[in-house]
C-alpha cells in the first residue's frame, strides 16, 4: 500500500473510518514515556502509543498524524531521543517493547495510552492488540468522541476514556451532536472523562449544550475544561475559565479547569 493509499484510508470520516493495514496491525506514529499532560490523571507516568490518522481536523491541533511507511521509538524510557523504524507494527512487537520497559522499571508506568490522531479508527487492529497487551497496565484511551461503533469494539479491555467533545469554534465543523451522544451513551458506566478544548471564541450556547450533555450520558465523568495552548501559555485567560467554571457547574457536578502541563515542561 503507498503512502498516498494509507493516508487516505486511514483517515476515513466522522461515521464511518476504513482500516489502514491489515487487521493485525496498526499504522503508527510513535511511542514514548511521558507524564500525562492533560486531565485528571495529569502528572502520571505513562506509556503513550500514538497512533496514526484522523478523520477531524481540529485548528488548535498539535499533532502530525499523518499516516507514514516509519514511525518514531523512544530509545529509551522519558530520555526524548527517537529512532525510526518501519511502520506498521505487529501486535508482538508492542507487546515486546512494553514488557521491556516495564522490566527496567517496574513501578514506573501507570499507564498504556492509545492515542493520536483518532485511535479508533483502527479498531479492528486494536482488538487484536489489546487482547495480548491485556492485563500489563491499565489502557487509556484518547479520542475525538465520534466512533461509537468502534468503541464497542475495543471497550473489553479500556480501562478509562478520555473523550473530547469537538466544538465548532475548535474544528471550524458544525458540532457532531449525534455522534458525541452515541459515543457517551455507549461509555456509560464506564471509567472516564469528559473534555472540552477552549479557545477565547468559544460560544457559550455550544458549551452549555455539551456539560448538559456529558452530565446526561456519563454523570460519573468529571468535566475538564482545557484552555488551547499557545507559544506554551493559555491562549484563555484564568478569569474566564473560571467564569465558564462557575457558569458550567448549573449543568454538571464536577466541573474542572486543567491546562496541560507537558508544554510548560518542554515534554511530549
Amino acid at each position: 500500500m503507498t503512502t498516498s493509499q494509507s493516508r487516505k484510508c486511514v483517515c476515513g470520516n466522522r461515521k464511518t473510518p476504513a482500516p489502514a493495514t491489515a487487521l493485525t496491525s496498526l499504522s503508527l506514529k510513535e511511542i514514548f514515556s511521558s507524564i500525562q499532560g492533560e486531565g485528571i490523571y495529569i502528572g502520571q507516568r505513562q506509556i503513550f502509543i500514538r497512533l496514526a490518522g484522523c478523520n477531524l481536523h481540529c485548528r488548535y491541533c498539535d499533532t502530525d498524524f499523518v499516516p507514514t511507511d516509519r514511525c518514531r521509538i523512544e530509545t529509551a524510557p522519558g530520555t526524548g531521543r527517537f529512532e525510526e523504524v518501519d511502520n506498521p507494527w505487529a501486535a508482538e512487537r508492542v507487546l515486546q517493547l512494553v514488557t521491556q520497559w516495564k522490566e527496567q522499571q517496574p513501578q514506573l508506568h501507570q499507564a498504556l495510552v492509545l492515542t493520536g490522531g483518532e485511535p479508533l479508527l483502527q479498531a479492528e487492529a486494536l482488538v487484536h492488540w489489546l487482547e495480548r497487551l491485556d492485563g500489563m497496565l491499565p489502557v487509556h484511551v484518547e479520542t475525538n468522541g465520534t466512533l461509537a461503533r468502534m468503541a464497542e469494539k475495543v471497550n473489553p479491555w479500556v480501562d478509562f476514556y478520555s473523550i473530547d467533545i469537538k466544538l465548532s469554534s475548535s474544528t471550524a465543523e458544525a458540532t457532531p451532536w449525534d455522534e458525541h451522544e452515541a459515543f457517551l451513551s455507549t461509555c456509560s458506566g464506564r471509567p472516564a472523562q469528559v473534555k472540552l478544548v477552549l479557545g477565547t471564541d468559544a460560544d457559550w450556547a455550544e458549551l452549555q449544550r455539551a456539560a448538559r450533555l456529558a452530565a446526561r450520558c456519563l454523570p460519573h465523568a468529571p468535566l475538564v475544561l482545557q484552555p488551547v495552548t499557545h507559544n506554551g501559555c493559555p491562549q484563555v485567560s484564568g478569569r474566564q475559565l473560571l467564569q465558564w467554571q462557575a457558569q458550567l457547574s448549573a449543568e454538571h457536578p464536577d466541573c474542572r479547569v486543567i491546562p496541560q502541563v507537558h508544554p510548560l515542561l518542554q515534554v511530549c
